[in-house]
């Protein structure tokens, strides 16, 4: 049988201040730390406190009071383990911890924003980051945007109202595609993150990429289309070594005549899937195959390869967004940001098979 619920009213401040024998504000004092307060005054507020099992001011009221929550929230299309999961999160979020320094804010993070029961109008914050939200942007920029609360939109397509904290997303793509031309490649395939909100895996076509949401696997596409246009690839759920893994199995489950030579990931754990469908279909890297990646990020389970990758700034990503909102908490107009890539030659590219069997 369960427990009734308490029906005791919650103690207020007004009632340890009553039994302490010392005024509301005195007893507020004694709470928030504002303020000089004798130390024989302050042990009998808290004593006063204990016996009536009060825990401090409601942080809700407070909150309104002040007309601000002290809370900046990271909204993100992804499950909460998943987003914990991709290291690039992790080193966007320390960016975003480092920026905080002195400030005196909480920091809260939001999953699965695109579904019905995440309330974006209801959550305590001050600001908004769209992590990853690009894929269903509008509906969360709609939603916040009726709280008048500052939005910046973390590598997605400009909107009224939202400063972008963008990534050279297309220019370095185009780089690693050249890296691959230069090496003598010719029939290049492409691991790719999400296209739509939808999320729903499989082969790239004509009428997919046109349909296509997702700010930052378009760009990245785009690159690579600049330099191999009619490159053929497949569109995963999101970046992760078992979409990376189910994807280049069915590009390279082929015979070698129809097998490309080189795939581009969109990501360092897509990458890391296609290095895993490789080894277990017997192809040497970089002999057979080249993988190039797209992140950066310290992967130990690509050993004994060291994976050659387009290295976004992911800290220097989290600390912009984070200045911005702080810029815009305090009256000013955050200028747009563009972050470069650099490309860093790692052992699993190299020239293209001079023969295929």
């Amino acid at each position: 049988m369960e427990p009734e619920a308490s029906t005791t009213p919650r103690p207020t401040l007004a009632a340890v201040a009553a039994r302490a024998g010392v005024s509301v504000s005195t007893a507020s004092l004694v709470f928030s730390g504002a303020g000089p307060v004798a130390a024989a005054t302050r042990e009998r507020v808290l004593a006063a406190a204990a016996e009536l099992e009060y825990g401090g001011p409601d942080p809700t009221a407070r909150s309104l009071r002040r007309g601000r929550s002290g809370v900046i929230a990271v909204v993100t299309e992804d499950r909460l383990a998943d987003a914990f999961r991709d290291p690039m999160n992790l080193a966007f979020l320390d960016g975003v911890a480092q920026a905080f320094g002195d400030e005196r804010a909480g920091l809260l993070v939001i999953p699965l924003a695109a579904e019905p029961e995440t309330d974006l109008s209801a959550s305590p914050m001050d600001a908004a980051i769209l992590l990853g939200c690009s894929l269903d942007l509008s509906a969360s920029v709609e939603a916040l945007r009726r709280r008048r609360i500052p939005i910046v939109a973390v590598e997605a397509d400009a909107l009224d109202g939202v400063f972008v904290v963008d990534l050279d997303n297309r220019e370095a793509s185009k780089l690693g595609a050249e890296h691959l031309r230069d090496l003598g490649h010719r029939r290049v395939a492409t691991v790719t993150l999400a296209l739509d909100a939808a999320r729903t895996p499989g082969p790239l076509t004509p009428e997919r990429e046109r349909a296509a949401t997702g700010h930052t696997t378009v760009q990245r596409l785009a690159g690579l289309r600049d330099v191999f246009p009619e490159a053929s690839g497949r569109s995963t759920s999101g970046s992760s070594i078992a979409d990376g893994y189910a994807a280049a199995r069915e590009l390279l489950d082929r015979p070698a005549a129809d097998r490309p030579t080189a795939i581009v990931a969109q990501s360092d754990l897509l990458a890391l899937g296609v290095l895993r469908a490789a080894d277990e279909l017997g192809l040497v890297v970089p002999r057979d195959l080249s993988v190039l990646g797209f992140d950066g990020v310290r992967l130990d389970e690509a050993a004994p390869h060291v994976l050659t990758t387009l290295v976004q700034p992911g800290v220097e990503k989290g600390e912009a967004a984070a200045a911005a909102v702080f810029a815009a908490l305090a009256g000013g107009q955050p200028d747009p940001v563009l972050l470069q890539c650099t490309l860093r030659a790692g052992t699993t590219t190299g020239p293209a098979p001079s023969v295929v069997e």
